[in-house]
């Protein structure tokens, strides 16, 4: 089988599944079994796979018509700039989430110490600690699973054999990550933490449980509930972490959430009832609320 045909007849199961976005991804799926990028897997379509690599591939394709994610099956995700590893421990990176790195990031300054609570694969705090000068980070979560995950991300960050920059041509080179000023700590929330710091930033759970059953099969049936359930009205951890923020920020520190679309109110409400000023919104690139962050 060459690359074309397996990519052919890749697409065509999917597509006869009714999975969206079928050919993009197989290509994701050929990609990483033949070890090549967009352009040399179509220039290379006449390239005959082993029937090692075919036996892979139709696995692979079986998985996903049974809409299991293909960040899954390939064991990693693109996410600012960086690849991470993920699987069924912690949530796919989404780029509506690169919104909120974004946005911590024009408020960041130099040797900053920031709390990353949730941190699930660690892409948040890894990707804040990447693209910054000095600054130390902690990142918690309450599932030892998930924190496996983000410590080998951190790893590998710092070694940065296997971490590359996507835009690596551009002069920016590798990077490693200081050991010394990463930490991961298993804690129920703030229950474990000490110290303070200058910014918290948190992706937490924030559908609410009767939503859950309605949401797609690969987030409802693959991604890990605990880091989905924010509980009946979807604000829980939101109210946990606003309440007990003020006790771990320095004076002026900042807080920083992704939000679910139709949560900015209460969110605002909520951080501004807790003595937080300059509480702002911020959308994403869908015009969709998607960041509330503010100064306490």
């Amino acid at each position: 089988m060459t690359r074309r045909e397996a990519y052919e007849y890749g697409v065509e199961q999917l597509e006869a599944e009714g999975i969206e976005n079928a050919d993009c991804d197989i290509r994701i799926l050929l990609e990483d079994l033949c070890g090549v990028d967009r352009e040399e897997l179509f220039i290379q379509g006449d390239k005959v796979i082993s029937r090692r690599e075919t036996e892979i591939f139709m696995n692979a394709v079986n998985k996903r018509m049974g809409h299991y994610p293909v960040q899954y099956i390939t064991g990693k995700q693109e996410f600012m700039g960086l690849t991470f590893t993920v699987n069924q421990n912690v949530l796919i990176p989404r780029m509506d989430t690169e919104i909120l790195v974004e946005e911590v990031m024009r408020q960041l300054n130099d040797k900053s110490r920031i709390l990353d609570m949730c941190t699930g694969s660690g892409c948040i705090l890894l990707s804040l600690l990447y693209y910054s000068n000095d600054c130390e980070g902690v990142g918690v979560d309450i599932s030892e699973e998930a924190l496996d995950v983000a410590k080998d991300n951190a790893g590998r960050l710092i070694l940065d054999d296997t971490f590359d920059l996507l835009f690596k041509t551009g002069g920016m080179g590798k990077k490693h990550l200081d050991e010394d000023k990463i930490e991961f700590i298993q804690s129920n929330l703030f229950n474990d933490v000490r110290g303070r710091f200058d910014i918290i930033v948190s992706n937490p759970p924030y559908i609410r449980s009767d939503v859950i059953p309605t949401l797609m099969e690969e987030v409802r049936d693959y991604e890990p509930i605990l880091a989905l359930d924010g509980k009946e009205d979807g604000l829980y951890f939101y109210r946990k972490i606003i309440e007990k923020s003020p006790d771990y920020l320095n004076p002026g520190g900042m807080l920083f959430f992704e939000i679910g679309y139709d949560q900015a109110a209460d969110v605002v409400g909520l951080m501004e009832k807790a003595g937080f000023k300059d509480v702002t919104v911020v959308q994403d690139y869908a015009h969709l609320d998607r960041v509330v962050w503010g100064r306490i």
